[in-house]
């Protein structure tokens, strides 16, 4: 089994599962991203949205929905972007000096969009280890274990940051179902907080995401975007899903209780050692063997440049692929 050199790993790629394990019987089960299985129920869309350019009336329509959604103060900044990577990839425009402490491990790509601006970057363990840094990076609820930082310490270390000039990342990619864990209502100065719709929602492909923080900071990254930076089909459908409390309500009790039967599938595999309502770690010194055996099954689960005893399971989507995984698993010799 190969992989490119130097590349980060990702989920969600089922062509390299499939040349990883080209005789897998079909179809195959995608476990290997945080991406819910069963996704917002997509109406119907006007053509229109498809022949012409998004209107402002239709972005505003949007930020007015995700402001009440992500709780956003009338006195904080919000922009919307093609998907939370493309505005990973530009936060080094808000910070100009300074190293970067990024709290690990964690989603590679954060390191490596402030390394590629040309800044020294730091991965610490601990938030006790930021020293002089300019620019700490937190995702929280983290992935893959699941760690949470709570919100009185993260607004600290924000007052501290900004007393020098500094800047404090959240990525809350994956705090929709705990909204009470979210720094955004009560936002501190010099921080800037992402949210991801595409993982809760289930509509990866639809590339939709936000950043929030103080007017001057998300004023840079909306000029950066550029006009017509979110597609119109996704500005109407995304403000539709964010303004759907009831189902996300029902979602969120229902992916949980999927969490809770994965884990009580792992446990003869190794040990649950974290994760949301979306995903779940495994650590198992047989991580190897397993991530194969599962392959050779047609299953795609998710392992770790930095922890080969790591293997990160998404939630499998209904009665039928919840039977394979777990066959799968009953068929996996014992360590």
């Amino acid at each position: 089994m190969t992989e490119a050199a130097g590349k980060v790993w990702h989920g969600g790629d089922l062509a390299q599962a499939k040349a990883l394990f080209p005789e897998a019987p079909e179809p195959w089960i995608d476990l290997s991203t945080g991406i819910n299985p069963i996704p917002y129920p997509v109406p119907e869309l006007p053509l229109s949205l498809w022949q012409r350019l998004p209107g402002a009336r239709d972005e505003a329509a949007l930020l007015a929905a995700a402001r009440q959604a992500y709780r956003v103060s009338a006195a904080a900044g919000i922009v919307a972007a093609p998907g939370t990577q493309i505005l990973i990839e530009l936060l080094p425009r808000l910070a100009s000096a300074g190293a970067v402490a990024v709290l690990g491990p964690t989603y590679a790509e954060h390191a490596l969009a402030w390394r590629k601006a040309g800044r020294a970057v730091h991965e610490i363990e601990r938030l006790d280890d930021v020293g002089d840094a300019g620019v700490v990076v937190v995702v929280n609820p983290n992935n893959p274990d699941g760690r949470v930082i709570g919100r009185e310490q993260l607004a600290a270390l924000a007052r501290s940051l900004a007393t020098r000039g500094g800047l404090l990342v959240i990525d809350e990619a994956f705090i929709d179902f705990m909204p009470e864990a979210s720094l955004i209502p009560e936002l501190p100065p010099a921080t800037i907080v992402l949210r991801s719709f595409g993982k809760t929602y289930g509509l990866a492909g639809l590339r939709l995401g936000f950043a929030i923080g103080e007017p001057r900071l998300t004023e840079i990254l909306r000029n950066a975007l550029g006009p017509w930076a979110v597609a119109g089909p996704a500005l109407h459908l995304g403000a539709q899903a964010l303004g759907d409390v009831a189902w996300l309500a029902a979602t969120s009790a229902a992916r949980t209780q999927d969490a809770g039967r994965l884990d009580s599938l792992l446990e003869t595999c190794g040990e649950v050692v974290g994760g949301t309502s979306l995903f779940r770690l495994l650590a198992t010194p047989v991580a190897v063997a397993l991530f194969a055996h599962l392959g050779r099954n047609g299953i795609y689960v998710r392992r770790f440049q930095n922890n080969v005893g790591w293997l990160r399971f998404g939630l499998p989507a209904g009665v039928p692929e919840w039977t394979r995984l777990k066959d799968a698993l009953a068929s996996f010799p014992p360590a």
